[in-house]
């Protein structure tokens, strides 16, 4: 090889290292920049993850919190942080919390709603030694504050992933067991609150109807209006519900509400009074668009009472309540949902009873007997349905538990 090709050969080389060599140097640059930067971006984050956290766990404290945090010095950074009612008749909120370091800002979006009873397919205070059985599925969320009684396999399908008992399981005969799809919570205190009843009149008072100075009102939904009046006899009296009662809560005040029809839009109506406070369903309460053949439906109900929900015996008009159809969340604040002479009304006039929706009640009441051989002897037959769309949907002014979930979080 003659001296001019080694001295090209040494030459390209030496290029050939002088620009690895800046590449190199670019690489390294680089790395420390991205680097500088991730970490940056992390710790902005972590910023605006703690801020939202402290925010959430004040609104938990206390549901009239609204403060926010402004400028709060943390790890190096500033973190701020919002509250901001979205929605009052949930009473919805949303934080917003930034986290910024280093020039670099992060957010996180959390989005609240006061929990309500509604939600639950079943919910009670006390189970009155009533067992369930092999055979019976709740699908949605439950919670009792009693023993969760089991009498063989009964399943639950929890549509928010969640099965709630305070005092824990209580097998019937040493071999029983519930099946759970979800978690099983044991020592959750939710108590029936004893104030839901007294807000709704309130809140029907205020920007509702509230009927007051009669011992019975008869009421019947009609689409987008009610009918009413106070003997049986009487003539009736025709509202626009969106007139009638603008905050759609409608109250029978200490008084007897007796309720049938068909409903379109949201309704929360109710009675109260420790001696009357009963709802009487006297025949079939639906949905003009049923939210299991038009998923879109905005059709919502909710029945609330200081005492009883009970479904109506009438043995002159027996077919009204045969086969009955119930399309509410029921709330019974000191009693329960039953059957009215469940242990006398004849099986054939009774048939099922068919809820979409769920029950939140202070103890259960019965809708029928069982023969020794577990045929019905008396009463009604039950079909009950969740309504999903209580998971995230809201009867008007429906009782809350008083505090505050988590509906989303956004990073």
């Amino acid at each position: 090889m003659g001296g001019r090709t080694v001295l090209l050969l040494v030459t390209g080389f030496s290029v050939l290292f002088l620009v690895f060599g800046k590449n190199f140097e670019s690489i390294s640059t680089n790395s420390v920049s991205n680097y500088s930067t991730h970490y940056s971006n992390s710790v902005a984050h972590n910023i605006a993850v703690s801020g939202a956290n402290l925010a959430v766990n004040q609104i938990f404290l206390n549901t009239t919190w609204t403060t926010g945090y402004s400028n709060v010095s943390m790890a190096g950074g500033t973190m701020n942080a919002t509250v901001v009612l979205t929605n009052p008749v949930t009473n919805a909120l949303q934080v917003t919390a930034t986290g910024t370091y280093s020039g670099i800002t992060k957010s996180v979006v959390v989005n609240l709603q006061l929990s309500y009873f509604s939600k639950f397919a079943y919910c009670s205070n006390n189970e009155e030694g009533v067992y369930w059985a092999t055979g019976d599925t709740v699908n949605g969320p439950f919670h009792t504050q009693d023993y969760l009684n089991v009498n063989g396999h009964p399943v639950f399908n929890p549509g928010s992933n969640y099965v709630g008992t305070y005092k824990g399981v209580n097998d019937a005969n040493g071999s029983s067991s519930p099946i759970i799809n979800g978690t099983l919570r044991v020592g959750d205190n939710l108590t029936i609150p004893s104030t839901g009843v007294a807000t709704l009149d309130s809140l029907a008072s205020a920007g509702g109807y509230a009927f007051s100075g009669h011992d019975t009102v008869y009421l019947t939904l009609a689409g987008d209006s009610v009918r009413y009046r106070y003997t049986y006899n009487s003539s009736w009296t025709t509202k626009l519900d969106s007139t009638f009662a603008p905050n759609r809560t409608i109250v029978a005040l200490n008084a007897i509400l007796r309720v049938r029809g068909t409903l379109t839009g949201k309704l929360t109506i109710g009675a109260s009074g420790s001696s009357a406070g009963t709802v009487y369903i006297d025949s079939s309460i639906t949905y003009t668009h049923n939210p299991i053949t038009q998923p879109s439906s905005t059709d919502l109900l909710g029945i609330v009472a200081q005492n009883n929900v009970y479904v109506t015996y009438n043995s002159s008009d027996y077919q009204a309540t045969q086969n009955i159809q119930i399309d509410a969340a029921i709330y019974a604040q000191s009693g329960g949902f039953g059957a009215q002479n469940y242990d006398t009304r004849p099986t054939a006039n009774s048939g099922y009873i068919y809820l979409l929706g769920g029950v939140t009640q202070n103890g259960r009441l019965a809708v029928g007997t069982l023969n020794s051989n577990g045929s019905l002897k008396s009463g009604f037959s039950k079909s009950y349905t969740y309504d999903t769309r209580l998971l995230v949907n809201v009867p008007p002014n429906f009782p809350s538990t008083g505090s505050y979930e988590v509906i989303s979080w956004y990073e």
